[in-house]
Order: C-alpha cells, then sequence, then structure tokens
C-alpha cells in the first residue's frame, strides 16, 4: 500500500525525492501522513481537494475487502 502510495505520489510532484511516507497502524486501521516539498503542496492537493481526495479513494478501494481503515493526511 506504501509502495502504491509512493507510486502515485512521484508521478504527480516536481521533486519525488522530497516524497516522505510514515506508515502507522492500529488494529484495522492503516494511517499515512505524507510530505512533499512545499513547492508540490498545491499539486498533491489539486483545485478544491479533488486530487487528494481522488487518492484516499484509490487507498480505500483496495483495502475494501480486507475491512480496514485507511487514513491518509497531507502534512506540510
Amino acid at each position: 500500500m506504501k509502495k502504491l502510495l509512493n507510486n502515485i505520489v512521484t508521478a504527480l510532484v516536481d521533486n519525488p525525492a522530497d516524497v516522505n511516507i510514515t506508515e502507522s497502524s492500529e488494529g484495522n486501521s492503516l494511517a499515512f501522513e505524507l510530505r512533499v516539498h512545499s513547492d508540490d503542496v498545491g499539486k498533491v492537493i489539486g483545485k478544491k481537494g479533488r486530487t487528494i481526495n481522488a487518492i484516499r479513494t484509490v487507498l480505500k478501494a483496495v483495502t475494501l475487502d480486507k475491512d480496514t481503515k485507511v487514513m491518509l493526511e497531507l502534512l506540510q
């Protein structure tokens, strides 16, 4: 899952070396903290949050059969 998120985000940003993803799990929930270069924050969020919401939807779709809750937070 972390690799999938990394592939999606690095394709979007101009500074893929600055992408940092931290994964934590507790019970049946996964939490990802995403950090990108300050110039790339807008690209990851997208207009009205559409891009980040689409990424969250993809992550949730991957975990549908596992009954796992996935959260993605973009940190600056």
